[in-house]
């Protein structure tokens, strides 16, 4: 691997922190962000404070000033406190932007999802979500607030419509769209609020012993209580088909009752917000991806975007508050207009 300023200063300041000599390090995986991970072998066994004997742990190299490892310290330690399984915190030297972490293996959920070992996985990682949520306390973690989510909405039109597919809305698609997001902020900022992970999926989500782990909760949020199950089970990733979202939505949403989590009574109301949820998260994402592509020069997400714009579609011709935004997408898209079921 080629050397650089910063990677040098990372094995240098290893040298000093490591519990046992190093003996190799190598990039562990890649992020969306300027954060990079490195697997760094150990010359024998170390035991953290955790009590599990490790051979490996990973580096964290987070550049100030576009990355700030503070959050990530104290998300790290509100998971733990909930108990999931998160990376333990081990050294940190947070004005360089430089962490040593417990490694939570190389296997995500990802990798590890077939139909057989579905039904397990998502079974622990609800449970995992629910302990999670639990613990919510305002004020702790930012506010996921009307600013935020309208700027992430924002994304949609700026980097995918504009960007990406070259379109120039007109007066009255923005009009459109507009109606259409002031209807979507509605419903999000009614729904009950908890502490949310933000990317809790598929490739966020490690088979570990216990199981999950859980990785890149530093952007947690305090929320809307569907937020994270969209983002488990209308995965950018990976797609199931709808009767079995709703087969583990219905079981996250009976968990969650039992435990007095402010879930609807109703289910049926519950699904409707985890929709529109949905539509909030499916246009920050597609904004997203193609932000990443044109600005940053990652192509690797351009494959998932027809999956997230097949979870919006889906969502949008089933009620006709979205009918408007429906019609948007088929005509930015130059698609004939969809005619579906709506609520």
């Amino acid at each position: 691997m080629s050397s650089d300023a910063r990677f040098d200063a990372l094995c240098a300041w290893l040298e000093r922190t490591l519990p046992v000599p190093m003996r190799t390090i190598a990039p562990a995986s890649a992020d969306a962000s300027f954060r990079r991970y490195f697997r760094v072998m150990l010359e024998r066994d170390f035991t953290p404070t955790d009590g599990v004997t490790v051979r490996s742990l990973i580096a964290m190299d987070a550049p100030p000033p576009q990355e700030d490892c503070r959050p990530f310290v104290a998300v790290a330690q509100l998971l733990a406190d909930a108990g999931v399984h998160a990376p333990q915190v081990l050294a940190q030297e947070l004005a360089r932007g430089f962490l040593l972490l417990t490694d939570l293996g190389s296997r995500t959920y990802l990798d590890a999802l077939r139909a057989e070992t579905a039904p397990a996985l998502y079974a622990e990682a609800t449970r995992a979500l629910i302990r999670w949520q639990q613990a919510s306390v305002e004020n702790v973690l930012p506010a996921y607030d009307q600013a935020m989510l309208r700027r992430e909405l924002d994304l949609f039109p700026d980097w995918y419509v504009a960007r990406h597919l070259g379109v120039t809305l007109s007066a009255a698609q923005r009009e459109s769209l507009e109606r259409a997001y002031a209807r979507i902020l509605a419903n999000n900022l009614a729904q009950a609020r908890v502490f949310v992970h933000r990317d809790y999926h598929s490739r966020n989500l490690m088979v570990s012993e216990p199981n999950p782990g859980v990785l890149d909760f530093q952007d947690a949020v305090f929320g809307p209580i569907t937020y994270d199950l969209v983002s488990l089970l209308r995965d950018a990733y990976i797609a199931w088909s709808e009767e079995q979202q709703i087969d583990w939505a219905v079981r996250y949403w009976e968990a969650a009752r039992a435990v007095r989590l402010p879930v609807p009574a109703d289910f049926g109301e519950f699904w409707r917000d985890f929709e529109w949820m949905g539509v909030q998260r499916q246009l920050k994402v597609l904004g997203i991806f193609a932000r990443l592509f044109h600005r940053d020069g990652k192509d690797g997400y351009l494959a998932d975007m027809p999956r997230v714009m097949g979870y919006l579609r889906g969502a949008c011709a089933r009620y006709s508050d979205l009918r408007g935004l429906s019609r948007l997408l088929d005509e930015i898209e130059a698609r004939p207009t969809a005619v579906g079921y709506t609520f």
